[in-house]
């Protein structure tokens, strides 16, 4: 009898530790696809990327980038913007630039494009912070960026909702001003 209770106590602790390990697993791996829907909703966003062209597979927490891209430039906007998502440890970049009609730009050029990539980030970060908010109809509010500038235009059902929308915008990384263009339309 002795031995049964042992080999009973055995297999409930293997069977619990067993479950515990699946357990972690689902959770690593349903966090890994809500990352790869941010991902992909991010690139999906941003008007400057063909995102049909770029994939995106996530493993614990890491996400690899793979496809084809037409510059150096949007390569490296595709890494920033994933890599300004939650939960995204680190972004390994293998997309593969077919043409890169920048090559022969001027270092004004470069600085005009650093710019452009900030403010494309900017815009899809803010915009997907929208979307994924559910006390902000991101819908219905159009974000601009210009020079860290972000213009908020649309409408929004609440003066909550307003303030949250510009707060949200003031929170993203590299802002330096938000201009509020916003109405309260009440339904």
């Amino acid at each position: 009898m002795k031995t049964f209770n042992k080999s009973m106590i055995a297999a409930l602790v293997l069977g619990t530790t067993a479950m515990g390990a699946q357990a972690s697993s689902w959770e690593n791996e349903s966090k890994d696809a809500w990352i790869d829907g941010k991902a992909e909703t991010v690139l999906l966003m941003n008007t400057n990327l063909n995102n049909f062209d770029i994939n995106t597979d996530v493993k614990n927490g890491k996400v690899v980038l793979t496809g084809k891209v037409n510059s150096d430039l949007d390569k490296e906007l595709a890494e920033e913007l994933v890599l300004s998502l939650d939960g995204v440890m680190d972004v390994d970049n293998n997309l593969t630039v077919v043409k890169d009609m920048d090559a022969k730009t001027t270092d004004t050029d470069m600085d005009t494009d650093d710019n452009d990539l900030t403010d494309a980030k900017i815009t899809t970060v803010i915009t997907t912070r929208f979307l994924f908010d559910s006390e902000v109809d991101g819908t219905d509010i159009d974000v601009d960026t210009d020079n860290g500038v972000v213009k908020l235009k649309g409408s929004v059902e609440s003066e909550a909702e307003k303030q949250l929308a510009i707060k949200i915008a003031k929170n993203a990384e590299d802002v330096r001003d938000v201009v509020d263009e916003l109405t309260i339309v009440a339904e």
